[in-house]
């Protein structure tokens, strides 16, 4: 009897150990993943360079799993592959690089349906904006900065949004044909919720205006002060705002008393 207890306390205790071993594997896996950044996703990468404005096509695309932590929302699942053969990129991609939804627009009338058009987790946004001689030169793929005045206050609201629509025209494609004749007073932008909120509170208080980026400038400033009506007249003011541009004159800037 005696024996049988023993027996029976080395296999509970075989038995609480083997568990105590296996909790132990667990929490060290779950450490070392976490460690890494998380579960793997698959995304999209390019195995070809992707030139601005060509379609996109399968052969162009490969995949590579990224830990969670590390995946940007804009990022294209591997899983939406069929999503994006044939659109148009908006930027020139090259190799090895994560494919983004930022990356595409639809090329053509064909694929004028602007739901599709929407990065997962974003917003299509139409906004009013104040140049309306300029809006026939903006393109859906273009990205811009979007500027509200509000109160004589210019404030830049959002950085490098990607622009969906002018007016009713959704197509990417930039030959002279395609563009419409009837001038446009909105574009639609590709924003997230809190960004939506705060261009339609932007259009309630004031205007908006949208200043156009070269495709390649992925820079965001990380911090821009507010423009009031006093930098009008402000020499001083006027001059820190444009102090990143380069003097035009070898020798520096001319001033204007000896300029003749």
């Amino acid at each position: 009897m005696k024996a049988r207890f023993q027996l029976r306390g080395h296999v509970v205790g075989l038995v609480l150990g083997l568990m105590g071993a296996g909790l132990n594997l667990g929490y060290m896996r779950y450490f070392e993943n976490q460690a890494s950044g998380g579960a793997k996703v698959t995304l999209l990468v390019t195995a070809k360079p992707v030139l601005r404005g060509a379609p996109i096509t399968a052969e162009m695309l490969g995949a590579r799993e990224v830990p969670q932590a590390y995946v940007d929302e804009r990022a294209i699942r591997a899983v939406d592959k069929d999503r994006i053969i044939g659109l148009r990129a908006t930027n020139n991609i090259p190799v090895a690089q994560i494919v983004q939804w930022t990356d595409t627009i639809a090329p053509s009338d064909q694929q004028r349906d602007l739901s599709v058009l929407v990065q997962p987790g974003n917003r299509a946004l139409p906004i009013k904006v104040e140049q309306t001689d300029v809006l026939p030169l903006i393109r859906p793929g273009d990205f811009v900065d979007i500027v509200g005045v509000v109160n004589g206050e210019a404030v830049t609201l959002l950085q490098r949004v990607l622009v969906l629509a002018t007016g009713l025209d959704l197509s990417a494609d930039t030959s002279t044909e395609s563009r419409k004749e009837a001038r446009a007073t909105t574009i639609t932008v590709s924003v997230g919720i809190g960004e939506g909120q705060l261009l339609a509170l932007a259009m309630e208080r004031g205007k908006l205006s949208v200043l156009v980026r070269n495709p390649e400038d992925h820079r965001i400033a990380e911090t821009l002060p507010n423009v009031t009506d006093a930098a009008l007249v402000d020499t001083a003011r006027r001059a820190q705002l444009q102090r990143h541009r380069k003097p035009a004159h070898p020798q520096g800037p001319v001033r204007l008393e000896e300029a003749k």
